[in-house]
């Protein structure tokens, strides 16, 4: 509590002091200080409210009371590491196993998604005995260095592209090079991962995995054309590799359709390894790599055991099984699918009013809204994005931006968001954008008033 009764500029200090400025915070210039949380909703030192857009950490909600009880009571009587026999991390693997296709059977506990991504990399060398992975452009897989290596969104700031790693394009229909009025998009992108793998393969290298979120988050809120995976599983496999779904930030039933994004491509595609996290914990330390048998016997043969010490803890398994609980008697899925969709209508609505919204993208609770400078070119309207969510926070609601252009406001927001929250956070974005089109006459995008 002495941290929360602490002035905010004096913990700003102290932040400065001890923690490394690559360590950023949101909104750098006015950072929020949040002392406590309950569902949608986050409260700063004062006491004021704020609306959670983006939180897709707190998946079930902030501090939801059936999670926060299911850890103290198994924190009362034993939390240990996984290597002594014990119930809950055989039942939590029996109760995921039942959200997933029967061939994904096999499951190894972690702590983060860049764990459980880093792992996924070991599993598909192990079993293909090949080194080389096909990535899609933008995208981000998690801070280890080997998930570096394979995150162009990061490594194109840094080391640059190693020789093993190979980029294909983001399935991107709205600034991709195959577009919205492409007769095929999924086939037309699938190619070029095809073309990708032969080029690697003239070379001499062998592809061991094709990593893809299912839902690209960092790239800009992307949605795949339905087929691409299926395509590119074809292409992946033909040369020998397996194919990784990252659904660390889109797996739980937030696509609503479904509980994994991954099945929003069609029941004939099932990946051969999917990696998990941040949701599946509700904000306690937990994530899971999900495989088949034969790449878990391929990585067995090896003789060099797995352990991760707080991997698959009792505490971590309880957390993991609230949360499940939680999502099916809550029916959150199905309230994603239905808050999603009116959230997708209200924005489309600004999209026909506001010229600076050029596409509204989205599934369940997952949407991209892409600002533009000019309809022609689609460039990005990044200052104006920034502008935007700074005067969001002004108004008490917590948004972010994402993709290449820094321009697409991303809505990840905890599953118990509501109806209400939606029409709340639509309006006061139509009034922002509307102050916006009379005031700041500078913006290309902005239609000017006479």
């Amino acid at each position: 509590m002495a941290a929360a009764r602490r002035a905010k500029a004096d913990t700003l200090a102290l932040r400065r002091r001890l923690l490394s400025s690559s360590c950023r915070l949101f909104f750098p210039e006015d950072p929020v200080k949040i002392v406590r949380a309950h569902g949608q909703y986050m409260y700063d030192e004062q006491g004021a409210e704020y609306l959670d857009c983006i939180n897709n950490v707190a998946h079930v909600g902030h501090c939801h009371p059936r999670v926060v009880q299911a850890a103290h009571e198994q924190n009362q009587v034993l939390n240990t590491n996984s290597r002594y026999l014990h119930d809950n991390i055989v039942d939590y693997a029996q109760r995921l196993s039942e959200t997933l296709p029967e061939k994904l059977c096999v499951f190894y506990f972690l702590n983060s998604g860049s764990e459980a991504n880093d792992l996924a990399l070991r599993l598909a060398r192990q079993y293909t005995g090949h080194q080389d992975v096909v990535v899609l452009d933008h995208a981000y897989h998690g801070h280890l260095s080997s998930l570096i290596d394979i995150s162009p969104y990061k490594f194109r700031s840094l080391d640059g592209q190693k020789e093993w790693v190979h980029v294909a394009p983001l399935p991107d229909t709205y600034r991709g090079p195959y577009r919205e009025d492409h007769p095929n998009p999924a086939v037309a992108y699938a190619n070029e991962v095809k073309r990708v793998v032969s080029s690697a393969q003239e070379k001499g290298r062998k592809i061991a995995a094709f990593f893809a979120e299912s839902l690209p988050s960092v790239g800009g809120q992307i949605i795949p054309p339905a087929g691409y995976f299926s395509r590119v599983a074809e292409h992946i496999h033909g040369a020998g590799g397996v194919f990784v779904a990252d659904e660390i930030q889109v797996g739980f039933g937030r696509v609503g359709k479904h509980f994994w994004a991954f099945q929003l491509q069609g029941d004939d595609f099932i990946p051969d390894i999917v990696t998990m996290g941040k949701s599946i914990g509700n904000g306690h330390p937990v994530a899971c790599v999900a495989t088949t048998q034969p790449v878990a016997r391929a990585f067995e043969v090896t003789g060099v055991e797995y352990f991760n010490t707080f991997g698959g803890s009792p505490v971590s398994c309880a957390v993991g099984l609230a949360v499940l609980e939680v999502l099916e008697k809550e029916q959150l899925q199905a309230h994603a699918a239905h808050v999603g969709s009116f959230l997708m209508e209200l924005l489309r609505q600004q999209k026909a009013k506001h010229p600076i919204i050029g596409d509204v993208r989205g599934v369940g609770l997952f949407v991209g809204v892409d600002l533009i400078k000019d309809e022609a070119t689609r460039t990005p309207a990044t200052e104006e994005a920034d502008y935007l969510v700074s005067r969001l926070k002004e108004n008490y609601i917590l948004l972010s931006t994402d993709g290449p252009g820094r321009n697409v406001l991303k809505f990840k927001p905890p599953m118990c968001f509501s109806l209400d929250n939606a029409r709340h956070v639509v309006a006061k974005l139509d009034a922002i954008l509307t102050d916006m089109e009379e005031k700041v006459r500078s913006c290309e995008t902005l239609r000017l008033q006479p």
